[in-house]
């Protein structure tokens, strides 16, 4: 996941200096193209390749919390230590 991202960033970067080096471009203008064809669309890929892991996580979580006696899950993961009379 992260060598797609890694690579994209590069390309994107990459863009950005070819746009601010030529002779028609502007500084500007490559912070826009390092946004617009980098960092935006490499959130989105990111977020959707990354959707797996936090259903995982989701999941996990759903089974760690098992229900108590009365079948609501409880309140706090750790359960209260009780003291000995």
């Amino acid at each position: 996941m992260y060598l797609v991202l890694i690579a994209w960033f590069y390309v994107a970067l990459m863009m950005a200096v070819a746009e601010a080096m030529s002779p028609i471009g502007t500084v500007l203008g490559a912070v826009f193209t390092f946004l617009l064809y980098g960092l935006l669309p490499m959130l989105v890929v990111g977020y959707i390749m990354g959707t797996p892991a936090r259903r995982r996580a989701r999941k996990a979580q759903a089974l760690s919390a098992a229900p108590n006696a009365s079948g609501e899950t409880p309140s706090h993961p750790i359960a209260a230590e009780r003291k000995e009379l």
